[in-house]
């Protein structure tokens, strides 16, 4: 691999398809049995083991990826604190939009479903602002927005540190990294940092999805961010992953089923056996660093190519990501009512929601320049010969 490449296509395929496959997560968390939102009348626990592998390695490989654009998007630009305003904006402008706009009829919807407000959305909206309610949620917030927050603190975190991250960078781009890696211990070696996460940062800051105190996620996440920034030019890695990374996707396979099965039966085989328990624990990282090599080394095998669809895919999909949990919300608490069957509220739902992402992003947001910032789009179109050769999205 070129070192000085700005083309990685297939890093941009990736994240497109990691998005679409987050549509599909939180439509699902409409049907599952945990908490949401909403919820639809057919929820069960169906979906539950299908989502928590899915759990395991989306965002992860979406931190992963968001470092690896980082390190591309700093290297082409010459100031970086220009850089550093710039990133800040593009990212803080949604964040905030979404905050104010965009998330508020979830958390209204939700609270209606709980009877702790009345029907009265123009009323909720000024409780909402100012945080005026003793309700069972944070108001107002940012719900599934919060991988921009914490993207945002990241790249702040970690551009006043570039001269010492480049360095080190540059020292993993050696032969002792490809001698070290080889042989499979590329999938097994790494995952050790997220299996001592696991049984200690985890267990210590549960998850909150609040930025601050959220040290738990900030390890993991903060973890596959900055690996993605010092692996992204590096050849030895990328050299080691496409000779091996077959070997990771029988892992993921065996993995996956493995899980799933101690999951299905747990109360019936291993419940209350701690050591299993842990063992299991430990497998669920394992999984979830080793489907992302395998995701990443297929990526490069088959989906280094540019296209138009690639190209159209890459602007659209952040304001697909702002929209789309709300409008699941909107469309469910639209369709549950009707008293369909779950496969046909499920089709519309996801009839509705890509259609409305699509419509919204197509008609209205990149064809309205005060809007485009608004959802993480640049002001102005990218030229049209340059559809021929897009880059890794930033």
């Amino acid at each position: 691999m070129d070192r000085n490449s700005t083309r990685r296509y297939d890093l941009d395929w990736i994240r497109v398809i990691a998005f679409g496959i987050l549509i599909f997560y939180h439509i699902g968390m409409f049907f599952n049995s945990e908490g949401w939102h909403v919820k639809s009348v057919h929820m069960n626990d169906t979906l539950d083991h299908f989502m928590w592998l899915s759990s395991a390695f989306r965002m992860s490989l979406l931190f992963l990826i968001s470092g690896v654009a980082l390190r591309y998007a700093v290297d082409k630009n010459g100031s970086v604190a220009r850089f550093a305003v710039r990133r800040f904006g593009r990212l803080f402008i949604p964040l905030l939009f979404g905050i104010l706009v965009i998330v508020t009829p979830q958390s209204y919807f939700q609270l209606l479903a709980t009877g702790e407000i009345t029907p009265g959305y123009l009323e909720f909206y000024g409780r909402y602002l100012s945080a005026d309610g003793n309700f069972s949620i944070i108001v107002p917030t940012w719900n599934h927005l919060w991988y921009v927050a914490y993207l945002l603190a990241y790249t702040m975190l970690l551009l006043p540190l570039l001269p010492a991250v480049r360095k080190l960078a540059d020292v993993l781009d050696r032969p002792w990294f490809g001698a070290l890696m080889g042989g499979g211990r590329l999938f097994i070696l790494p995952a050790t940092l997220f299996i001592t996460y696991r049984f200690t940062t985890d267990i210590a800051f549960p998850q909150t999805y609040a930025l601050w105190g959220d040290w738990g996620a900030h390890a993991r996440y903060g973890s596959y961010f900055l690996i993605g920034f010092l692996l992204a030019k590096n050849s030895t890695f990328w050299d080691v992953l496409a000779r091996t990374w077959r070997i990771a996707a029988v892992g993921t396979v065996l993995l996956a089923v493995s899980l799933f099965l101690l999951w299905a039966n747990w109360d019936n085989w291993f419940g209350g056996i701690t050591w299993i328990e842990n063992i299991v624990r430990a497998m669920y990282p394992l999984y979830a660093w080793v489907t992302i090599m395998a995701i990443l080394g297929a990526g490069q095998t088959y989906l280094n190519r540019p296209g138009k669809l690639l190209s159209y895919c890459t602007e659209a999909v952040f304001p697909w990501y702002i929209l789309h949990q709300t409008l699941i919300v909107l469309a469910g608490v639209m369709v549950d009512p009707m008293g369909l069957g779950v496969w046909s509220e499920f089709l519309v739902i996801l009839t509705v929601t890509a259609g409305g992402c699509l419509l919204l992003h197509e008609y209205v947001i990149r064809r309205t320049p005060l809007l485009r910032p608004l959802f993480g789009v640049p002001m102005k179109a990218r030229e049209r010969r340059a559809s021929a050769q897009p880059q890794l999205a930033e």
